[in-house]
């Protein structure tokens, strides 16, 4: 799935519409250059759950939790990551669950200590927007993006 993003109204439109469809205990690899909107598209993704405050990226924790009306959603930055070990040391598994939906981004950083995505996404400067591309790694991905098709 492929999409034409035109400035930041929708790019936080695009999470927006993708958080709606997300199901519990999916895991969600944010990919893109630096600045290239993956904090922008969580912050829409988050709209989806209720959340109107501000959303910047956990650059420096490494992690923020959202305990949310509709879930709990873990939203990972890995940028700053050292060595992906340091991801066992912080309890890593302790937060893929059924319950939780966790966005990760630069999940590169973490290789070796992540579980496989649900859903990889994209994010590429294109001109005067961006391209937004979705791609699934199971079934449960699939199940999504089929649904954020329908609609």
């Amino acid at each position: 799935m492929n999409q034409f993003l035109e400035g930041e109204a929708a790019t936080v439109a695009a999470g927006e519409q993708l958080g709606v469809i997300a199901e519990p205990g999916s895991v969600w690899f944010l990919e893109g250059d630096l600045g290239a909107g993956k904090t922008t598209f969580c912050r829409g993704f988050l709209r989806a759950f209720g959340y109107s405050g501000a959303v910047k990226s956990p650059t420096y924790t490494l992690v923020e939790p959202y305990e949310l009306e509709r879930g709990l959603i873990y939203h990972f930055d890995l940028y700053r990551l050292g060595d992906p070990e340091e991801l066992e040391y912080m309890g890593i598994r302790d937060y893929f669950s059924a319950a939780s939906i966790c966005l990760i981004e630069w999940p590169q950083r973490g290789r070796g200590f992540l579980p496989a995505p649900d859903i990889r996404v994209r994010i590429e400067a294109s001109g005067a927007g961006r391209t937004l591309q979705l791609a699934s790694a199971t079934a449960l991905g699939e199940q999504m993006i089929q649904r954020a098709q329908a609609d």
